[in-house]
Protein backbone atom coordinates (compact mmCIF):
# COMPACT_ATOMS: atom_id res chain seq x y z
CA UNK A 1 0.00 0.00 0.00
CA UNK A 2 1.59 3.33 -1.32
CA UNK A 3 1.09 6.29 1.12
CA UNK A 4 1.05 9.56 -0.35
CA UNK A 5 0.60 13.18 2.30
CA UNK A 6 -1.41 15.42 0.20
CA UNK A 7 -1.64 19.54 0.99
CA UNK A 8 -4.88 19.78 1.74
CA UNK A 9 -7.73 20.04 4.68
CA UNK A 10 -11.05 17.81 4.09
CA UNK A 11 -12.79 15.92 6.69
CA UNK A 12 -14.31 13.38 4.06
CA UNK A 13 -13.66 9.70 4.44
CA UNK A 14 -13.14 8.77 0.79
CA UNK A 15 -13.15 5.21 -0.57
CA UNK A 16 -12.12 4.87 -4.21
CA UNK A 17 -12.83 1.76 -6.56
CA UNK A 18 -11.15 2.85 -9.73
CA UNK A 19 -12.23 1.03 -12.56
CA UNK A 20 -11.86 -2.79 -14.04
CA UNK A 21 -9.81 -3.60 -16.52
CA UNK A 22 -6.92 -2.98 -13.67
CA UNK A 23 -8.06 -3.12 -10.83
CA UNK A 24 -6.92 -0.48 -8.07
CA UNK A 25 -8.50 1.26 -5.09
CA UNK A 26 -8.11 4.23 -2.86
CA UNK A 27 -8.33 5.87 0.39
CA UNK A 28 -8.40 9.24 1.54
CA UNK A 29 -8.54 10.21 5.05
CA UNK A 30 -6.75 12.97 7.11
CA UNK A 31 -4.78 14.50 4.54
CA UNK A 32 -3.70 11.12 3.49
CA UNK A 33 -4.04 8.48 0.11
CA UNK A 34 -3.71 5.40 0.82
CA UNK A 35 -3.90 3.66 -2.79
CA UNK A 36 -3.25 -0.46 -3.25
CA UNK A 37 -1.35 -2.34 -5.98
CA UNK A 38 -2.51 -3.42 -8.99
CA UNK A 39 -5.04 -6.67 -8.63
CA UNK A 40 -5.68 -7.48 -12.28
CA UNK A 41 -8.30 -7.26 -14.65
CA UNK A 42 -11.46 -7.46 -12.54
CA UNK A 43 -13.73 -9.33 -14.96
CA UNK A 44 -11.70 -12.10 -14.04
CA UNK A 45 -13.82 -13.77 -11.24
CA UNK A 46 -10.74 -14.44 -9.29
CA UNK A 47 -9.23 -11.26 -9.29
CA UNK A 48 -12.20 -9.57 -8.44
CA UNK A 49 -13.22 -11.67 -5.40
CA UNK A 50 -9.71 -10.81 -4.13
CA UNK A 51 -10.35 -6.84 -4.73
CA UNK A 52 -13.14 -7.01 -2.59
CA UNK A 53 -11.91 -9.20 0.16
CA UNK A 54 -8.90 -6.65 0.19
CA UNK A 55 -10.85 -3.89 0.47
CA UNK A 56 -13.00 -4.67 3.11
CA UNK A 57 -9.82 -6.05 4.56
CA UNK A 58 -7.95 -2.87 4.51
CA UNK A 59 -11.11 -0.86 6.35
CA UNK A 60 -11.64 -2.94 8.90
CA UNK A 61 -8.20 -3.46 10.06
CA UNK A 62 -7.06 0.22 9.59
CA UNK A 63 -10.56 1.05 11.09
CA UNK A 64 -11.81 3.15 8.21
CA UNK A 65 -15.45 4.20 7.67
CA UNK A 66 -15.63 6.15 4.55
CA UNK A 67 -18.41 8.17 4.21
CA UNK A 68 -17.81 8.83 0.30
CA UNK A 69 -17.42 6.04 -2.28
CA UNK A 70 -16.73 7.00 -5.27
CA UNK A 71 -16.53 5.14 -8.82
CA UNK A 72 -16.65 4.83 -12.79
CA UNK A 73 -19.25 6.22 -14.46
CA UNK A 74 -19.46 3.33 -16.56
CA UNK A 75 -23.10 2.25 -15.24
CA UNK A 76 -22.29 -1.49 -15.51
CA UNK A 77 -18.73 -1.66 -14.46
CA UNK A 78 -18.37 -4.12 -12.01
CA UNK A 79 -16.84 -1.47 -8.90
CA UNK A 80 -19.61 0.78 -10.06
CA UNK A 81 -22.11 -2.04 -9.15
CA UNK A 82 -20.43 -2.85 -6.08
CA UNK A 83 -19.80 0.42 -5.25
CA UNK A 84 -23.92 1.44 -5.11
CA UNK A 85 -23.97 -2.00 -3.26
CA UNK A 86 -21.41 -0.91 -0.59
CA UNK A 87 -22.61 2.84 -0.16
CA UNK A 88 -25.61 1.57 0.80
CA UNK A 89 -24.53 -1.08 3.19
CA UNK A 90 -21.95 1.63 4.37
CA UNK A 91 -24.44 4.61 4.43
CA UNK A 92 -21.90 6.35 2.80
CA UNK A 93 -22.93 8.61 -0.13
CA UNK A 94 -21.68 7.59 -4.15
CA UNK A 95 -20.93 9.87 -6.84
CA UNK A 96 -19.06 8.24 -10.23
CA UNK A 97 -16.83 9.95 -11.97
CA UNK A 98 -15.78 10.10 -15.77
CA UNK A 99 -13.02 8.07 -16.61
CA UNK A 100 -10.65 10.46 -18.51
CA UNK A 101 -11.28 12.91 -15.98
CA UNK A 102 -10.00 10.51 -13.26
CA UNK A 103 -6.60 10.10 -15.12
CA UNK A 104 -6.10 13.67 -16.18
CA UNK A 105 -6.30 14.51 -12.26
CA UNK A 106 -4.26 11.73 -11.14
CA UNK A 107 -1.61 13.24 -13.57
CA UNK A 108 -2.38 16.72 -11.75
CA UNK A 109 -1.81 14.72 -8.26
CA UNK A 110 1.57 13.13 -8.94
CA UNK A 111 2.29 16.84 -9.96
CA UNK A 112 0.94 17.94 -6.90
CA UNK A 113 2.58 15.54 -4.65
CA UNK A 114 5.90 15.73 -5.91
CA UNK A 115 6.43 19.35 -5.75
CA UNK A 116 8.25 20.95 -3.02
CA UNK A 117 7.04 24.43 -3.14
CA UNK A 118 3.89 23.71 -0.49
CA UNK A 119 3.96 25.75 2.44
CA UNK A 120 0.44 25.19 3.78
CA UNK A 121 -2.21 22.71 3.00
CA UNK A 122 -4.94 24.56 1.76
CA UNK A 123 -4.98 26.59 -1.53
CA UNK A 124 -3.83 24.85 -4.34
CA UNK A 125 -2.25 27.96 -6.85
CA UNK A 126 -1.07 30.00 -4.00
CA UNK A 127 0.83 27.16 -2.36
CA UNK A 128 1.65 25.08 -5.59
CA UNK A 129 2.62 27.40 -9.03
CA UNK A 130 3.98 24.71 -10.72
CA UNK A 131 -0.11 24.49 -11.88
CA UNK A 132 -1.06 27.13 -13.98
CA UNK A 133 -4.15 29.38 -14.21
CA UNK A 134 -5.00 27.67 -17.43
CA UNK A 135 -3.90 24.56 -18.44
CA UNK A 136 -4.45 21.36 -20.87
CA UNK A 137 -4.80 17.18 -20.28
CA UNK A 138 -4.71 14.75 -22.63
CA UNK A 139 -6.21 11.14 -22.04
CA UNK A 140 -5.22 8.52 -24.24
CA UNK A 141 -6.37 4.84 -23.59
CA UNK A 142 -8.29 2.17 -24.76
CA UNK A 143 -11.73 2.68 -23.02
CA UNK A 144 -13.42 4.58 -20.97
CA UNK A 145 -17.25 5.99 -20.72
CA UNK A 146 -17.96 9.10 -21.69
CA UNK A 147 -20.75 11.49 -20.44
CA UNK A 148 -22.07 11.36 -24.09
CA UNK A 149 -22.78 7.64 -23.65
CA UNK A 150 -19.82 6.53 -26.22
CA UNK A 151 -16.51 5.44 -25.92
CA UNK A 152 -13.75 7.96 -25.65
CA UNK A 153 -9.67 7.11 -25.07
CA UNK A 154 -8.22 10.47 -27.29
CA UNK A 155 -9.51 13.11 -25.31
CA UNK A 156 -8.10 16.86 -24.86
CA UNK A 157 -9.49 18.54 -21.94
CA UNK A 158 -8.86 22.65 -21.13
CA UNK A 159 -8.74 23.09 -17.30
CA UNK A 160 -9.26 26.09 -15.19
CA UNK A 161 -8.24 27.34 -12.09
CA UNK A 162 -11.15 29.56 -10.08
CA UNK A 163 -11.42 30.79 -6.39
CA UNK A 164 -7.96 28.12 -6.00
CA UNK A 165 -10.25 25.26 -7.53
CA UNK A 166 -9.38 23.44 -10.61
CA UNK A 167 -12.42 23.33 -12.86
CA UNK A 168 -12.66 21.45 -16.30
CA UNK A 169 -14.22 24.00 -18.42
CA UNK A 170 -14.61 21.99 -22.20
CA UNK A 171 -13.43 18.82 -24.32
CA UNK A 172 -11.87 20.72 -26.56
CA UNK A 173 -10.92 17.82 -29.54
CA UNK A 174 -10.22 14.79 -29.97
CA UNK A 175 -9.71 11.99 -32.58
CA UNK A 176 -12.16 11.39 -34.94
CA UNK A 177 -14.91 8.71 -34.03
CA UNK A 178 -14.62 5.17 -35.62
CA UNK A 179 -16.52 2.15 -35.03
CA UNK A 180 -16.69 -0.88 -32.71
CA UNK A 181 -18.01 -3.75 -35.04
CA UNK A 182 -19.41 -5.82 -32.69
CA UNK A 183 -19.10 -3.34 -29.19
CA UNK A 184 -15.94 -4.73 -27.38
CA UNK A 185 -15.80 -7.71 -29.63
CA UNK A 186 -13.64 -5.05 -31.73
CA UNK A 187 -11.04 -5.19 -28.83
CA UNK A 188 -10.75 -8.88 -29.33
CA UNK A 189 -10.31 -8.85 -32.80
CA UNK A 190 -8.55 -5.62 -34.35
CA UNK A 191 -9.65 -6.27 -37.96
CA UNK A 192 -13.17 -5.10 -36.80
CA UNK A 193 -11.62 -1.75 -36.04
CA UNK A 194 -9.94 -2.11 -39.50
CA UNK A 195 -12.79 -3.06 -41.43
CA UNK A 196 -14.70 0.10 -40.22
CA UNK A 197 -12.51 2.49 -40.68
CA UNK A 198 -11.37 1.02 -44.67
CA UNK A 199 -14.89 1.40 -45.49
CA UNK A 200 -14.49 4.79 -45.26
CA UNK A 201 -12.21 4.83 -48.07
CA UNK A 202 -11.86 1.66 -50.13
CA UNK A 203 -14.59 -0.05 -52.13
CA UNK A 204 -16.51 -3.68 -50.06
CA UNK A 205 -13.76 -5.99 -52.36
CA UNK A 206 -10.66 -4.01 -51.69
CA UNK A 207 -11.40 -3.61 -47.68
CA UNK A 208 -11.66 -7.75 -47.75
CA UNK A 209 -8.62 -7.71 -49.76
CA UNK A 210 -6.92 -6.72 -46.48
CA UNK A 211 -8.64 -9.17 -44.02
CA UNK A 212 -9.42 -12.00 -45.98
CA UNK A 213 -6.83 -13.88 -44.41
CA UNK A 214 -9.21 -13.52 -40.67
CA UNK A 215 -12.30 -14.14 -42.26
CA UNK A 216 -13.97 -16.04 -44.76
CA UNK A 217 -16.42 -14.00 -46.98
CA UNK A 218 -19.58 -15.19 -45.20
CA UNK A 219 -18.08 -14.11 -41.87
CA UNK A 220 -16.70 -10.79 -43.67
CA UNK A 221 -20.27 -9.98 -45.39
CA UNK A 222 -22.11 -10.68 -42.15
CA UNK A 223 -19.98 -7.72 -40.16
CA UNK A 224 -19.68 -5.57 -43.31
CA UNK A 225 -23.40 -5.72 -43.23
CA UNK A 226 -23.68 -5.10 -39.78
CA UNK A 227 -21.74 -1.65 -40.03
CA UNK A 228 -23.60 -0.74 -42.65
CA UNK A 229 -27.08 -0.88 -40.99
CA UNK A 230 -25.29 -0.01 -37.70
CA UNK A 231 -26.03 -2.83 -35.32
CA UNK A 232 -24.43 -3.52 -32.35
CA UNK A 233 -21.20 -1.08 -32.87
CA UNK A 234 -20.02 1.51 -30.89
CA UNK A 235 -18.71 4.97 -31.94
CA UNK A 236 -15.01 5.24 -30.57
CA UNK A 237 -12.41 7.91 -29.98
CA UNK A 238 -10.02 5.56 -28.61
CA UNK A 239 -6.54 6.08 -29.41
CA UNK A 240 -5.87 2.24 -28.45
CA UNK A 241 -8.31 1.11 -30.88
CA UNK A 242 -6.41 3.16 -33.84
CA UNK A 243 -3.11 1.63 -32.47
CA UNK A 244 -4.80 -1.76 -32.24
CA UNK A 245 -5.97 -1.58 -36.30
CA UNK A 246 -2.50 0.13 -37.54
CA UNK A 247 -0.62 -3.22 -36.22
CA UNK A 248 -3.37 -5.39 -37.71
CA UNK A 249 -2.85 -3.57 -41.44
CA UNK A 250 1.04 -3.39 -41.10
CA UNK A 251 1.15 -6.96 -40.05
CA UNK A 252 2.28 -6.95 -36.36
CA UNK A 253 -0.20 -8.84 -34.39
CA UNK A 254 -2.82 -11.41 -35.72
CA UNK A 255 -6.64 -10.95 -35.11
CA UNK A 256 -6.93 -12.10 -31.68
CA UNK A 257 -6.25 -10.41 -28.09
CA UNK A 258 -4.40 -12.95 -25.85
CA UNK A 259 -2.74 -10.18 -23.29
CA UNK A 260 -3.68 -7.01 -22.79
CA UNK A 261 -2.82 -4.06 -25.06
CA UNK A 262 -1.23 -6.62 -26.83
CA UNK A 263 -1.47 -5.23 -30.70
CA UNK A 264 -0.73 -1.52 -29.73
CA UNK A 265 2.51 -3.13 -27.58
CA UNK A 266 3.46 -4.89 -30.59
CA UNK A 267 3.56 -1.79 -32.77
CA UNK A 268 5.29 0.10 -30.85
CA UNK A 269 7.77 -2.67 -30.31
CA UNK A 270 8.37 -2.82 -34.58
CA UNK A 271 8.71 0.63 -34.74
CA UNK A 272 11.64 2.47 -36.07
CA UNK A 273 12.54 5.84 -37.11
CA UNK A 274 9.34 7.88 -38.86
CA UNK A 275 8.23 9.06 -42.37
CA UNK A 276 7.81 12.89 -42.38
CA UNK A 277 5.41 13.59 -45.19
CA UNK A 278 2.63 13.19 -43.55
CA UNK A 279 1.04 16.27 -41.17
CA UNK A 280 -1.94 15.60 -38.90
CA UNK A 281 -5.41 16.84 -40.15
CA UNK A 282 -6.76 18.66 -37.32
CA UNK A 283 -10.16 19.99 -38.72
CA UNK A 284 -12.33 22.82 -36.98
CA UNK A 285 -15.84 20.98 -35.99
CA UNK A 286 -18.44 21.81 -38.74
CA UNK A 287 -21.10 19.14 -37.90
CA UNK A 288 -20.15 16.87 -39.94
CA UNK A 289 -20.07 13.14 -38.81
CA UNK A 290 -16.39 13.17 -38.50
CA UNK A 291 -16.97 16.00 -36.05
CA UNK A 292 -16.63 15.66 -32.52
CA UNK A 293 -19.66 17.11 -30.11
CA UNK A 294 -18.45 20.33 -28.86
CA UNK A 295 -19.88 21.65 -25.27
CA UNK A 296 -19.12 23.49 -22.22
CA UNK A 297 -19.46 21.42 -18.79
CA UNK A 298 -21.46 21.76 -15.82
CA UNK A 299 -21.49 19.95 -12.08
CA UNK A 300 -23.95 17.52 -12.06
CA UNK A 301 -24.41 17.69 -7.92
CA UNK A 302 -25.79 13.89 -7.92
CA UNK A 303 -22.64 12.46 -9.55
CA UNK A 304 -20.47 15.54 -8.84
CA UNK A 305 -19.44 14.54 -12.93
CA UNK A 306 -19.41 16.78 -15.90
CA UNK A 307 -22.44 17.12 -17.87
CA UNK A 308 -22.73 18.71 -21.67
CA UNK A 309 -25.24 21.93 -21.28
CA UNK A 310 -25.96 24.08 -24.20
CA UNK A 311 -25.42 24.24 -28.29
CA UNK A 312 -23.15 22.94 -30.17
CA UNK A 313 -20.14 25.17 -30.92
CA UNK A 314 -18.29 25.68 -34.11
CA UNK A 315 -15.08 26.20 -32.42
CA UNK A 316 -13.44 22.95 -31.31
CA UNK A 317 -11.44 20.31 -33.14
CA UNK A 318 -11.25 16.92 -34.44
CA UNK A 319 -7.91 14.60 -35.48
CA UNK A 320 -8.97 12.86 -38.69
CA UNK A 321 -7.44 9.12 -38.61
CA UNK A 322 -8.71 8.13 -41.30
CA UNK A 323 -6.15 10.06 -43.83
CA UNK A 324 -3.60 8.43 -41.81
CA UNK A 325 -5.08 4.78 -42.91
CA UNK A 326 -5.16 6.22 -46.61
CA UNK A 327 -1.64 7.07 -45.84
CA UNK A 328 -0.07 3.81 -44.91
CA UNK A 329 -2.18 2.04 -47.49
CA UNK A 330 -1.22 3.92 -50.34
CA UNK A 331 2.32 3.27 -49.10
CA UNK A 332 2.21 -0.13 -47.73
CA UNK A 333 5.09 -1.84 -49.41
CA UNK A 334 7.29 0.79 -47.67
CA UNK A 335 9.60 -0.11 -44.52
CA UNK A 336 6.74 -1.06 -42.47
CA UNK A 337 8.95 -0.34 -38.96
CA UNK A 338 8.94 3.17 -40.23
CA UNK A 339 5.28 3.37 -40.99
CA UNK A 340 4.17 1.98 -37.43
CA UNK A 341 6.21 4.96 -36.20
CA UNK A 342 4.49 7.57 -38.73
CA UNK A 343 1.08 6.22 -37.24
CA UNK A 344 1.97 7.07 -33.56
CA UNK A 345 3.98 10.61 -34.33
CA UNK A 346 0.57 11.43 -36.02
CA UNK A 347 -1.43 10.90 -33.02
CA UNK A 348 1.11 12.65 -30.58
CA UNK A 349 1.84 15.71 -33.72
CA UNK A 350 -2.33 15.75 -33.98
CA UNK A 351 -3.30 15.92 -30.03
CA UNK A 352 -0.55 18.97 -29.82
CA UNK A 353 -2.03 20.55 -32.44
CA UNK A 354 -5.10 20.58 -31.39
CA UNK A 355 -4.30 22.39 -28.10
CA UNK A 356 -1.78 24.45 -29.85
CA UNK A 357 -5.16 25.81 -32.48
CA UNK A 358 -7.11 26.75 -29.15
CA UNK A 359 -4.22 28.04 -26.97
CA UNK A 360 -2.77 31.71 -27.46
CA UNK A 361 0.32 30.97 -25.24
CA UNK A 362 2.77 28.51 -24.80
CA UNK A 363 0.11 25.94 -22.95
CA UNK A 364 0.91 23.89 -19.64
CA UNK A 365 -0.08 20.12 -20.76
CA UNK A 366 -0.73 16.90 -18.67
CA UNK A 367 -0.94 13.63 -20.16
CA UNK A 368 -2.66 10.63 -18.67
CA UNK A 369 -4.10 7.05 -19.85
CA UNK A 370 -2.59 3.44 -20.76
CA UNK A 371 -1.53 4.91 -23.86
CA UNK A 372 0.83 7.58 -22.09
CA UNK A 373 3.68 4.34 -21.65
CA UNK A 374 3.78 4.73 -25.39
CA UNK A 375 7.18 6.01 -25.61
CA UNK A 376 6.71 7.25 -28.96
CA UNK A 377 3.86 9.17 -28.56
CA UNK A 378 4.84 10.51 -24.96
CA UNK A 379 8.31 11.48 -25.82
CA UNK A 380 7.14 13.85 -28.48
CA UNK A 381 4.62 15.27 -26.01
CA UNK A 382 7.37 15.80 -23.30
CA UNK A 383 9.76 17.12 -25.79
CA UNK A 384 7.25 19.66 -26.39
CA UNK A 385 6.39 20.47 -22.52
CA UNK A 386 4.06 18.18 -21.37
CA UNK A 387 4.11 16.59 -18.09
CA UNK A 388 4.03 12.69 -17.34
CA UNK A 389 3.56 10.94 -14.13
CA UNK A 390 6.70 9.77 -11.83
CA UNK A 391 4.96 7.98 -9.56
CA UNK A 392 0.96 7.73 -9.87
CA UNK A 393 0.82 4.71 -12.64
CA UNK A 394 -0.22 6.08 -15.73
CA UNK A 395 -2.96 3.41 -16.98
CA UNK A 396 -6.45 2.50 -14.99
CA UNK A 397 -3.75 1.11 -12.02
CA UNK A 398 -3.62 4.25 -11.39
CA UNK A 399 -7.15 5.77 -11.75
CA UNK A 400 -8.59 5.61 -8.07
CA UNK A 401 -5.87 8.30 -6.94
CA UNK A 402 -6.83 10.74 -9.74
CA UNK A 403 -10.94 9.74 -8.43
CA UNK A 404 -9.85 10.89 -5.89
CA UNK A 405 -7.88 13.68 -6.49
CA UNK A 406 -11.23 15.46 -8.83
CA UNK A 407 -13.31 15.12 -5.44
CA UNK A 408 -11.28 16.84 -3.63
CA UNK A 409 -10.13 19.78 -6.24
CA UNK A 410 -12.79 20.18 -8.54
Amino acid sequence: MNIFDLPIKNRTVILALGAESAGNFSVFKKNKIYSSKDFGDLLDNKNFNIFKKEVLSFLEKEKIKPNLIITDLHPLMRTTLWGEILAKKLKARHIRVQHHHAHIFASIGDKIIHDTSYKTPSKIHRTCPAIARQFYGVAMDGTGFGIDEKIWGGEVFKLKMKNEKLKITERIGGLENQMMIGGELAIKEPARMLISILAKILSKKEVYGFVKKYYSKNEFNLIYTQLNQNFNCLETSSTGRILDAVSLLLGFCENKRTYKHEASILLEKNSTKPYLDIKPIVLKNSGDKTSLANYTLKIDSKFKTCLPVGKVQNSKFVLRNTPLFEYLIKNITKDKARLAATAQLYIARGLLEIIKLDSKNEPQLFIAGGIGKNKIISQYLVTNGAYQNKKIPLGDEGLSFGQIFYYLYL
